[in-house]
């Protein structure tokens, strides 16, 4: 809870101080809002640690193979990268790069996912054999 008001905190104060230095300095305004940025995202990192802890203690707990749970983790990673960077570009007024970066995360999500796909399709495959 304690995170979550301090990012709060730093989104409003950083948001509000490039919005006014913007209006003079854009390019500082978007350095700024790019340092708030990287500041709030180690504060999100904080966070996802602890999820990453439990995923491991949910993996030894329930017998469940690494490659079945690392896709899951990696997957919200790639999606918050992907959902920060493209934010940034629109922020920047590159709507098309901020597309270009949402398919590639699209892309990098279904690679990810293919080791567990492929668990599905074994074991459903199984399945059908017996």
């Amino acid at each position: 809870m304690d995170d979550i008001l301090k990012a709060a905190a730093l989104g409003l104060t950083g948001g509000l101080c490039a919005a006014l230095v913007r209006r003079q300095v854009p390019e500082l305004g978007m350095v700024l809002a790019l340092t708030v940025g990287a500041l709030l995202l180690r504060l999100a990192l904080n966070a996802f640690s602890g999820v990453i802890d439990f995923m491991d203690e949910l993996t030894q707990l329930s017998g469940l193979s690494s490659g079945v749970v690392a896709p899951l983790v990696k997957t919200a990673g790639i999606a918050i990268v992907t959902k920060t960077t493209s934010a940034l570009c629109k922020d920047a007024g590159e709507g098309g790069v901020a597309s270009f970066v949402e398919t590639a995360g699209a892309a990098a999500s279904l690679f990810i996912a293919l080791p567990l796909l492929q668990t599905v399709l074994q074991t459903l495959l199984g399945f059908l054999k017996t």
